[in-house]
């Protein structure tokens, strides 16, 4: 098996394709043999009727450790399709029952061959405590001096159904194996959080639907480690939401219903690159480039900004266009080899920056885990260039 600094020298560079109006658009590579991440390869299967049902586990933050990447993907099994009512919108919706997530950590010495790490679980179905109960979701890899910050969504009520049901949910460790749970911030309605830490400073991003939104933490690296003693600056941060409003959709097509941010933010010596997943519908123009043959109405797909490295609310640089859409069955709409949960879904989640070769892991379809790639100095050339700023 090759190590990790072997396989990043084969991934792809991405490639810069010209619009019919002039414009230029950056797709990612996508690695050649993707998904990388299954879950019938992980035992995530179960037999119901005479038929074998195929598990998930996507979604999963990334970071390098002890030269292996570690991954740590959402795993969900034993859970059926249904529909209820939204009485939002005013009619029956697709669902997922039973669909409660533990996070599983995954250990690979060459970045795309994955097998369980020492069987480590976070459970989220009330195993461990109380704190919710329905699962525990998308968690976000933040390395800071020996320890690294383990950062999801934790549902308080079951998935699909209900509004006000996230909960951003503080995890950490040195090693994988002894996992510290610090609790939740319970004050607000929140998912894809990520901390970082920036000139003696602590900031984190929250979605606060639809919008991404900035927040400096006065109490720094305390805050996110005793969130309950620190109740009242999260209760100050959610009243004072407007004064930290960082990027909202509507700007583009693909971006127009919402935003989140991504993996953790990636350092380059141009600034600090922010990847960040929008939803909304990607143009004709768009997706003949993937070589589909009409529109998507609803997708999910990457975007990025650049931010400046002493000012992170200062955006020096942002994508107008996606960076990579659902295009194969496995993110779009899924067939009798790759079937989806949820069809057209890119979601990055976990990005590393080796040998100057930027990888991205991604889930896809709500099922699986795919490897973006981009040579870092072509893609931040790119972006300041042809950018909107």
């Amino acid at each position: 098996m090759v190590s990790i600094r072997e396989l990043v020298k084969t991934l792809g560079d991405g490639e810069i394709i010209t619009l019919k109006n002039g414009d230029r658009i950056f797709k990612l590579s996508s690695y050649e043999g993707n998904p990388v991440v299954r879950p019938r390869d992980l035992g995530l299967t179960w037999e119901k009727d005479g038929k074998t049902e195929i598990g998930a586990i996507f979604n999963g933050g990334a970071e390098l450790f002890d030269d292996r990447v570690i991954l740590a993907p959402r795993a969900h099994r034993d859970y059926w399709k249904s529909t209820f009512f939204d009485p939002k919108l005013g009619r029956e919706r697709p669902c997922l029952e039973n669909y409660v997530s533990e996070i599983w950590f995954l250990e690979s010495e060459d970045g795309v061959n994955f097998r369980r790490f020492d069987n480590v679980v976070i459970k989220g179905d009330g195993t461990d405590h109380k704190d919710f109960v329905y699962g525990i979701e998308d968690i976000r890899i933040i390395k800071h001096d020996t320890k690294y910050l383990l950062v999801g969504c934790g549902k308080v009520k079951p998935p699909f159904k209900g509004e006000n049901a996230d909960r951003v949910a503080i995890y950490s460790t040195e090693d994988f194996k002894n996992i510290t749970y610090h609790g939740i911030i319970r004050n607000f309605d929140s998912r894809n959080a990520v901390p970082f830490y920036l000139n003696g400073e602590w900031y984190i991003f929250l979605r606060f639907y639809p919008n991404i939104h900035l927040v400096r933490l006065e109490a720094g690296l305390e805050q996110l480690l005793y969130p309950e003693k620190h109740e009242k600056l999260w209760q100050k941060a959610y009243d004072e939401k407007e004064k930290s409003l960082f990027l909202s959709p509507g700007d583009f097509p693909h971006e127009k219903e919402k935003i989140g941010a991504g993996p953790q933010l990636v350092r380059t010596e141009r600034g600090l690159l922010f990847i960040y997943h929008s939803v909304g519908e990607i143009k004709e123009e768009i997706a003949s480039l993937y070589g589909l043959a009409k529109p998507v109405d609803r997708a999910y797909s990457v975007s990025m900004a650049i931010l400046d490295p002493e000012k992170p609310y200062k955006i020096v640089a942002r994508t107008k266009y996606p960076l990579y859409i659902p295009n194969k069955p496995y993110e779009l709409y899924g067939d009798d080899e790759y079937p989806v949960d949820v069809p057209a879904v890119v979601f990055p989640t976990g990005a590393i920056l080796m040998e100057n070769k930027l990888l991205i892991y991604a889930g896809a379809g709500d099922k699986y885990m795919i490897l973006l790639s981009a040579d870092i100095d072509k893609l931040l050339d790119y972006m300041f260039e042809e950018s909107e700023k």
